[in-house]
């Protein structure tokens, strides 16, 4: 039987999935918020769906991915489709939810794992874990809950950024954050669902927690670029959003994804991806 993925929200991260899946023999149907986004769908190896707006076919769906970003109300999916899926239950064999390691809120640079009590403090945060638990409490869903540490690859890190100039690089004593290729999510994503273990919750991130500097000052130096200026936290002038990734501070554990899913991380560091795309580029 052809195994199908339906995705909803279909973007960098669901169409990495697709190129490893689709040569596989997966038919898979993924959704765009507009049109001008079905060709990079189409170009993954997915069916393109225009959502909201086209209905959804869940009929012969065997796994379901969501990366759509909620909102105060928690999940779009379930706010739209919430009853349908619940109804077909047991028709799926995997789902996977696209969370963040928002979700556990401020440890002041100590480490997190799957275990650490969720406690949010910025609204993504929040919202993602409202998502999370919505997910979690339909009966017989086998949802598996992905917290995914900052994403880069291909088209999203500092190499863009450095090129169009005014980059900066924003000093905060202590501060570090996670980050994970986006080849590393694709592969996490397929072990699992070749691995199923409903209810599991899974830390989505790389070996090496560092500070930002560090990236933006290894990304100048392998493009020959001066180094960008730094600037102090409380000096810079950021967006609300910007602000509220530096107030979160801790590092995330990654033990799982390795024990349970024998993933082996392509890039197990900043310094291993941005040379690989140094390379690709």
């Amino acid at each position: 039987m052809t195994q199908t993925l339906f995705s909803f929200g279909h973007g960098y991260s669901a169409q990495a999935l697709s190129r490893h899946i689709a040569p596989k023999g997966w038919r898979i149907v993924g959704t765009t918020r507009d049109s001008g986004g079905m060709d990079a769908i189409r170009g993954s190896g997915a069916e393109p769906l225009v959502w909201p707006g086209q209905e959804p076919n869940l009929d012969g769906v065997t796994h379901l991915l969501i990366s759509t970003a909620p909102n105060v109300e928690g999940d779009p999916v379930l706010a739209a489709l919430g009853e349908e899926i619940a109804r077909r239950a047991a028709q799926f064999a995997w789902i996977g939810y696209l969370s963040t390691t928002a979700v556990y809120g401020d440890h002041q640079g100590g480490w997190v794992d799957e275990d650490t009590p969720p406690a949010p403090t910025a609204k993504r945060g929040k919202w993602r874990m409202l998502a999370e638990q919505q997910w979690s409490s339909i009966p017989g869903l086998p949802v598996h809950i992905f917290r995914l540490a900052g994403i880069y690859g291909p088209g999203r890190g500092p190499f863009s950024k450095l090129k169009r100039g005014g980059l900066r690089r924003i000093i905060k004593p202590g501060q570090v954050f996670s980050r994970i290729h986006v080849e590393d999510i694709a592969q996490i994503l397929e072990a699992s669902m070749t691995k199923p273990n409903p209810g599991r919750v899974y830390n989505v991130c790389d070996d090496e927690p560092v500070p930002p500097q560090d990236v933006i000052g290894y990304a100048a130096e392998l493009q020959g670029l001066p180094l960008p200026p730094a600037v102090s936290f409380e000096e810079a002038d950021l967006t609300p959003m910007a602000r509220s990734f530096y107030n979160e501070n801790k590092r995330v554990r990654n033990s799982r994804i390795k024990d349970e899913l024998g993933v082996r991380l392509i890039y197990p560091n900043y310094r291993v991806g941005l040379d690989a795309l140094m390379k690709g580029q």
